[in-house]
C-alpha cells in the first residue's frame, strides 16, 4: 500500500512533485491548522510535511502511524522533538535553505532602522517633506561600525561576512567558539555576551528560541547597550522580553531596533507600531522565491529519505536511529 503523506500549506509545484510516488494531500489554505485538526488530517499519514503549524502532544497522539515530520524551516520549536523521539517519529528541518536569505534581511533591517529609512519614506508620502535642511533627518553610520552577532551559526557567520563590505568590527558570542581559521577569514573576534553588549553599535541575534535562550534579551541586557546602539531580531521573538523593548525604546535608552520576530506574533506588543525608532517587519526572513523553493524541496527530500529508511541529511533529533 502506497504511504500516505500530508503537507500542511501549499507549497511550490516542484517540491510535491518530488512526492508523487506517495499518497499526497496538500491542506489547500495557506493558513495554521490547529492541533486538533491536524491530527485528524494525518490519522493515516506515515509522513507530514510540515509548514508553520505546532507539532504537540494532542496532534501526535492521533496520529500512530506518522515515521516522519519534516519540518519546512530552520526552525523548530513548533515540534514537540521529546514526544516525537519517544515514539520513534524521525524530525528534520532546513537549516541551509534560509541562510543567506536571513541574513540579507538582517543587514536590511540594520541598514533601515539606523538610516530611518521607513520613518523617512512615511514623511515623503505624507506630504511632510517640505525643503532640503542640513539639520534634519539625520541616522547613524554603519561603515566601520561595530555589529555584534549573537549566535554564530550559519546566519550569524552569513551576516558578518557582509558586514566585512562595510569595514564593520565583527564581535559575536556563541556556545561554541568559531574554528581561528573563520575568525581570521571573517575578522571577528569571539567575546562574552556582555561585552558584546557594552561594545556593540548594532545587536543582531541569531540563536534558536530553547529554555536557556527564552528572553536572553531582557532588561539588564538592554541596559548595557550603548544609548545610540541597535538592536535586531531575526531568531525568534521570545529570545527577547518585549516588554523590556518597549520600556527602552520609548525612553531612547537604545536607540532603535529591527524586528522581524515577535514574543506572541502575530499579535504585536500595542506600543510597538507606535514607536518611530523601530522597523517592524512580518516574520519574513526566508520570502523570497528563491529560498523558499529550497526550504520546500529540502523538507520534500528530507521526508523521502526518512520514509525510505535512510537517515536524512538535515535530523534533528538522532537518537531515533540508536538503540
Amino acid at each position: 500500500m502506497t504511504q500516505k503523506v500530508f503537507v500542511t500549506r501549499p507549497i511550490p509545484r516542484a517540491a510535491v512533485e518530488l512526492l508523487s510516488s506517495y499518497d499526497v494531500t496538500v491542506h489547500p489554505s495557506d493558513a495554521a491548522l490547529k492541533p486538533p485538526e491536524l491530527g485528524e488530517a494525518c490519522r493515516d499519514a506515515a509522513g507530514m510535511l510540515c509548514v508553520a503549524v505546532r507539532v504537540n502532544e494532542e496532534v501526535l497522539s492521533q496520529t500512530p502511524h506518522l515515521k516522519v515530520v519534516a519540518n519546512c524551516g530552520v526552525g523548530y520549536d513548533n515540534i514537540d522533538v521529546e514526544a516525537c523521539t519517544r515514539r520513534g517519529i524521525v524530525v528534520t528541518n532546513t537549516p541551509d535553505a534560509v541562510t543567506e536569505a536571513t541574513a540579507d534581511l538582517a543587514f536590511a533591517l540594520l541598514l533601515a532602522v539606523s538610516r530611518r529609512v521607513v520613518e523617512l519614506d512615511r514623511t515623503v508620502r505624507e506630504g511632510r517633506w517640505q525643503r532640503w535642511e542640513f539639520g534634519s533627518f539625520w541616522g547613524s553610520e554603519v561603515h566601520h561600525k561595530t555589529l555584534g552577532i549573537v549566535g554564530f551559526g550559519r546566519i550569524g557567520r552569513a551576516l558578518a561576512r557582509r558586514a566585512r563590505g562595510f569595514g564593520m568590527r565583527v564581535l559575536y558570542h556563541s556556545r561554541r567558539r568559531a574554528e581561528e581559521s573563520l575568525e581570521r577569514e571573517l575578522s571577528a573576534t569571539c567575546v562574552d555576551l556582555k561585552t558584546l553588549l557594552a561594545e556593540s553599535d548594532f545587536v543582531s541575534l541569531h540563536v534558536p528560541h530553547a529554555r536557556e535562550t527564552h528572553h536572553l534579551i531582557g532588561a539588564s541586557e538592554l541596559a548595557q547597550m550603548k544609548p545610540l546602539a541597535f538592536l535586531i531580531n531575526t531568531s525568534r521573538g521570545k529570545v527577547v522580553d518585549e516588554n523590556a523593548l518597549v520600556e527602552a525604546l520609548q525612553a531612547r535608552r537604545i536607540a532603535g531596533a529591527g524586528l522581524d520576530v515577535y514574543e506572541h506574533e502575530p499579535h504585536l506588543h500595542p506600543e510597538l507600531p507606535k514607536l518611530d525608532n523601530v522597523v517592524l517587519l512580518p516574520h519574513v526572513g526566508s520570502a523570497t522565491a528563491e529560498t523558499r523553493m529550497k526550504m520546500a524541496t529540502c523538507a520534500a527530500e528530507n521526508l523521502i529519505a526518512a520514509l525510505e529508511g535512510r537517515r536524512p541529511p538535515n535530523l534533528v533529533n538522532p537518537e531515533v536511529y540508536r538503540g
